[in-house]
């Protein structure tokens, strides 16, 4: 990994991570879409500062946007400092767009971002994934199953 992707602190360029994701929707399909940004959110993020855990995606007009996530500003921008959570151009290709917000009006799904990251080449990315809401019985499933997983990891790490 080059040296200009790497985040403070990480060495594999995750930024942000929505966890709370996959508990709270059934993931169906992922997308891997870039971001427009500006200068001062791109130090911020290597600064290894963002929060995605309460955005989501929505298509306006044909166009793919990042709603609600946090990007703190950066400190040495002084005076030129972006707006924290200002909704943000997710760029991805026309026909990939078209059949997002086909499957969003049809069938109610939901778009959600997974992770937030710096690829190979330095550039930021971001993980979005097509949804489904889970029901509170599934979610408890989803519990137990990674319940039994760290129980089973306990009992064969102790043999």
């Amino acid at each position: 990994m080059s040296k200009k992707s790497q985040i403070k602190g990480r060495s594999d360029g995750l930024v942000a991570e929505n966890r709370r994701a996959r508990f709270d929707y059934q993931v169906e399909d992922t997308l891997e879409a870039g971001l427009q940004l500006q200068g001062s959110e791109v130090k911020s993020l290597r600064n290894g500062r963002a929060n995605i855990a309460e955005s989501y995606a929505a298509v306006e007009e044909g166009e793919l946007w990042l709603v609600n996530a946090d990007f703190p500003p950066y400190e040495g921008a002084n005076q030129f400092n972006h707006e924290p959570k200002r909704r943000r151009k997710l760029l991805a290709s026309k026909r990939e767009i078209a059949e997002l917000s086909q499957k969003v009006e049809r069938a109610g799904r939901t778009i959600v971002p997974l992770k937030l990251y710096f690829n190979d080449r330095g550039m930021a990315k971001l993980l979005i994934g097509l949804a489904t809401g889970k029901k509170a019985p599934d979610k408890r499933e989803t519990a137990k199953k990674r319940d039994w997983q760290r129980e089973k990891s306990r009992i064969l790490k102790e043999n």
